[in-house]
């Protein structure tokens, strides 16, 4: 689609700095992203794109972005989840307005819905929020402390159904046709395993799990099985696997999602989808989790519990940030900013400020 004359595919201070060939290929890049966005961007489905004025923002917004990016690391189109959240972190510290924080964060969200449409890319969504009235940055809405405990106890029941020797032969003929349709098999493949299978603990792992560590999206989606050191109850993340790319991490475990993860371990390796792959969690056709898919486990959680989301924003995110919150409250910033791996450009926080041991302690207290 052509663009109108108002849009600034290579603006100014971005054609100055390019190379010949550098810039060509920006340009490239440039067109594809804002000729989509202004045919389709604002409703893909429905082919309804943003108006001429939206895209221009979003346009000089975004070329801001590229070049924050090409400061830290030189020229590159290839834009990514860990690039994007230092961007935003570096923009709540900063002394732009709340409409300009607000306005970025929006383009860069335009960004990423391309990325996802047409490039098959990652799901990206920001851990702050900024509103153009408030002087401070937003965190997403976190889990209450009673919500907390009404999620975990929720995962235990996601998904799960009636033990196979409490059933009536009539009553397993019904759930084997439930669980063909469920797994995807012939109804005559279908066993007490599939059973297990059912009342299993990947999802039981991975919710309280994330609940002691905070864990964002992507690292859900980078987990491996040798991040798990159940002997210990720590999760250790290297710094080529972790969001931030910084620090190799080692992240205190409570007890009873130690015991989870120990189990979904053992059923694990009875799994053939995970026979070739080290990845920790898998969703049921085989995938990595993504933002989407976790979005839908933590909304289907509080549906299960019976926690109101209408008026609030849910995301996985609201784990992490409850998280934040109580274990800020229970053991101060330092420990909240360890257990979670957070650093910003202006800390120099080491990791062993506050011992794993200690920050265990205070998840336990948390529920």
């Amino acid at each position: 689609m052509e663009l109108p004359d108002s849009i600034p595919v290579v603006p100014g201070p971005s054609e100055d700095r390019l190379a010949e060939r550098q810039l060509m290929d920006y340009e490239k890049h440039r067109e594809q992203m804002l000729s989509w966005l202004y045919g389709f961007g604002k409703e893909p489905e429905s082919a309804v794109g943003y108006s001429e004025s939206t895209l221009k923002n979003t346009a000089y917004r975004l070329d801001h972005f590229y070049r924050s990016i090409w400061d830290r690391q030189g020229y590159t189109t290839n834009i990514g989840v860990p690039e994007a959240d230092a961007f935003v972190r570096e923009l709540a510290v900063s002394d732009e307005s709340q409409s300009h924080k607000s306005t970025s964060i929006a383009a860069l969200k335009r960004l990423f819905k391309w990325k996802v449409h047409e490039k098959g890319g990652q799901e990206w969504e920001p851990e702050f929020s900024f509103s153009r009235s408030n002087s401070a940055t937003q965190p997403r809405d976190f889990l209450t402390k009673e919500e907390r405990s009404a999620v975990r106890e929720a995962a235990l029941e996601y998904g799960s159904i009636p033990r196979y020797n409490d059933l009536t032969p009539e009553q397993r003929s019904r759930w084997k046709r439930h669980l063909a349709q469920r797994f995807g098999k012939p109804i005559e493949q279908v066993t007490p395993d599939d059973w297990d299978r059912a009342n299993g603990w990947k999802v039981p792992s991975l919710v309280w799990t994330s609940l002691d560590c905070g864990l964002r999206p992507v690292e859900v989606e980078r987990a491996t099985v040798d991040w798990v050191d159940v002997e210990n109850g720590l999760l250790r993340i290297p710094k080529e696997e972790s969001s931030k790319n910084r620090d190799n991490w080692i992240v205190g475990l409570t007890e009873r999602s130690t015991e989870s993860l120990r189990r979904w371990l053992d059923q694990r390796t009875a799994l053939s989808k995970y026979a070739n792959s080290d990845q920790l969690w898998m969703t049921r056709e085989a995938n990595p989790y993504s933002s989407h898919a976790l979005r839908y486990l933590i909304n289907r959680l509080c549906e299960e519990a019976g926690i109101a989301t209408d008026a609030r924003q849910i995301s996985w995110y609201s784990i992490r940030h409850s998280v934040g919150t109580y274990l800020t409250r229970e053991e101060g910033l330092a420990a909240a900013q360890t257990q979670l791996r957070h650093k910003s450009e202006q800390t120099t926080m080491k990791y062993d400020q506050t011992p794993v041991e200690d920050r265990k302690d205070a998840l336990e207290r948390m529920g």
